[in-house]
């Protein structure tokens, strides 16, 4: 499938420091993409050269094929879900949506009908008269959602807007965005420090740091065969035993006396149990070996029964192990 948008060697340098070093990625027609990292990174600077916002020290974005770096933002057929949502606090959901198409001179029938169709897909068919305090949180987004979609952009830019969210509706979000995504077919690019929400939405994703680009991959090869120790550490929790990696939920963990059991005498490890935690589908049990590293297993409820101060033996298999050079 085509690239509906390209970076390449992407560089932006501020006084005294480089923001973006150097990225090139392609995003598909039609995908999820991501890019993934810690406050700091470049993540959040790369979306904004992409949409116009700010200036490449060198290097190109492209959008379908065409270089746009001298385009203004409303030159490029992008558009932009910010974190703070920017709602206009005296229009109606209505006319929030309606905005844009106002500033492009659409006809007035053709807002209607764009509008109106924009408000079903976000199933907001019910708040059109209401004003943005009138709205809970999670309808809110909807509205910004929404305002960006109705301009029918090559590529949505998605900066951090299920940041403000709680817990749970931020869960729901996901799975609206994810569905929202797959029936508008237009591709979408979110900029998140989240792990779970990259992980859950994206068809692929790049995980930043310090302005690079450590990895570009679907959510299972970056997790299960991340290539730099960053990517391992960022995306999840890591047990490093003996210069490998080991996820928790494949670290396993017996009494010590029946450790000869495993079968694996060089992944093997005694162990004492420091510490339990329930965390509801599942058991986090910490130990410490006798080096005094700590090494975390996580568990189905159920599985196990151990106490703190238990000896133990912890181990794993060799599939299970992540090396770096």
């Amino acid at each position: 499938m085509a690239a509906i948008l390209e970076l390449r060697n992407l560089t932006k340098d501020y006084p005294g420091q480089r923001a973006v070093d150097g990225i090139t990625l392609s995003i598909e027609a039609g995908s999820f993409f991501s890019l993934l990292g810690p406050s700091g990174c470049g993540k959040t600077t790369t979306l904004r050269l992409i949409g116009g916002f700010e200036e490449p020290t060198a290097g190109e974005v492209l959008l379908r094929g065409e270089v746009v770096n001298q385009r203004r933002p409303y030159e490029r057929n992008v558009s932009t879900v910010f974190q703070s949502y920017a709602l206009f606090p005296h229009l109606s959901a209505w006319e929030n949506i309606a905005f844009g198409l106002r500033r492009r001179r659409t006809p007035e029938a053709e807002i209607h009908e764009r509008v109106a169709r924009t408000l079903a897909l976000v199933n907001l068919e019910g708040k059109r008269a209401s004003r943005p305090a009138q709205l809970s949180g999670g309808e809110r987004q909807r509205v910004a959602l929404a305002r960006s979609l109705v301009l029918e952009p090559d590529v949505l830019l998605l900066d951090e807007p299920l940041a403000a969210l709680d817990p749970k509706l931020r869960q729901q979000m996901r799975l609206e965005l994810k569905a929202l995504e797959r029936r508008v077919g237009i591709s979408f690019l979110l900029v998140t420090h989240d792990q779970e929400e990259a992980l859950s939405l994206s068809d692929r994703l790049a995980v930043m740091n310090c302005g690079v680009i450590e990895q570009i991959g679907t959510p299972e090869e970056v997790y299960l065969r991340p290539r730099t120790r960053f990517v391992a550490a960022f995306l999840g929790e890591v047990n490093w035993l003996d210069d490998i990696g080991v996820r928790p939920e494949a670290t396993r963990v017996c009494p010590q006396d029946r450790a000869a059991a495993t079968g694996d005498a060089a992944r093997c490890r005694k162990a004492i149990v420091t510490g339990l935690v329930f965390l509801g589908d599942r058991i986090q049990v910490h130990t410490q070996l006798a080096t005094g590293e700590p090494v975390m297993a996580q568990l189905p409820r159920g599985q196990g029964a151990f106490g703190t101060g238990d000896p133990v033996a912890i181990w794993w298999h060799p599939d299970d192990e992540m090396r770096f050079e």
